[in-house]
């Protein structure tokens, strides 16, 4: 039977890198460790490290082992901890954000929440994360208004075509659908307006090239900053390399918001929502913080 000595020997042998430093940590002789290993490997049922010019190497066993094993004994200290030395758990704050919500600015909330409450970041379209507040999966969504009133701090930005810093097209202060003719693009599939975006191509008679069509909104900028495409999206990802120009005609606006769950917002959240809407445009937005 696995015993948690098992765990605690073999967690010596890799944070000493061999059984002679791991049996004397653990005030064992160097035959009664070896032993032990060979008994975690017999019930494991495959060897878990090699020996190469003296030192130790994990096998793929052993790497697998490794994760649980310090999972287990973190657990162990912790049911070992005084009760009253326990600070109270509070619950995770379960913010669902709009997949196509910049990362900088992910990041910029969950640093402000640090240390004040455990953060749950879902993200997903704004139609999902509306049903998933009202099953009270979530307890407040950062996610598209559309049109009600709203007493919160709102954000609002329009969108352009994000070109490479280096394009031939970088510098002008407006551009029609005909100059993208010959690009090559990327399709941004978490963007709101995407069926929007496609008609609006369609009509003016251009039909690009995809080089990708990703939700992942990181891979997509990736792309348009090395030069290799240009794609639609909201003023906020702009920066780090990448230029927005307004597009004549293409003129989608979207509101940004905190939207709850029924009770009251968490007051954190909200002052961190607060200030990172105040310098949304800002060059700011392109560092957390």
């Amino acid at each position: 039977m696995l015993k948690r000595a098992h765990l605690r020997h073999f967690l010596a042998i890799v944070e000493t890198g061999g059984i002679t430093a791991a049996a004397r940590r653990l005030n064992l002789s160097q035959p009664t460790l070896s032993a032990g290993l060979a008994e975690l490997e017999r019930l494991v049922g495959a060897p878990l490290v090699t020996r190469d010019r003296k030192q130790i190497r994990l096998t793929a066993a052993g790497t697998r082992l490794l994760a649980h094993a310090r999972t287990i004994e973190r657990e162990f200290r912790l049911a070992e901890t005084p009760a009253q030395d326990l600070a109270p758990l509070a619950a995770p704050l379960r913010l669902g954000v709009l997949a196509s919500l910049p990362g900088p600015a992910l990041a910029s909330l969950a640093q402000a929440l640090h240390g004040v409450r455990p953060l749950v970041l879902v993200e997903g379209g704004d139609a999902d994360l509306r049903r998933r507040l009202g099953e009270g999966q979530l307890d407040a969504i950062l996610t598209l208004l559309h049109g009600a009133p709203h007493d919160g701090v709102v954000v609002e930005e329009g969108y352009a075509m994000l070109l490479p810093q280096d394009h031939p097209l970088a510098g002008r202060t407006m551009l029609s659908a005909l100059d993208l003719a010959g690009d090559v693009m990327v399709a941004r599939r978490s963007c709101e307006i995407l069926a929007e975006t496609s008609r609006f191509f369609t009509a003016q008679g251009v039909r690009p090239h995809f080089l990708l069509r990703s939700a992942n909104e990181e891979r997509c900028m990736a792309l348009v900053r090395a030069g290799l495409a240009v794609t639609t999206g909201p003023l906020c990802l702009a920066g780090n390399g990448v230029v927005a120009v307004p597009l004549a005609g293409y003129d989608f606006r979207r509101r940004i918001g905190l939207v709850g769950g029924g009770q009251a917002l968490e007051p954190a959240l909200v002052d961190a929502w607060t200030r990172l809407a105040e310098r949304w445009s800002q060059p700011a937005l392109s560092t957390p913080g």
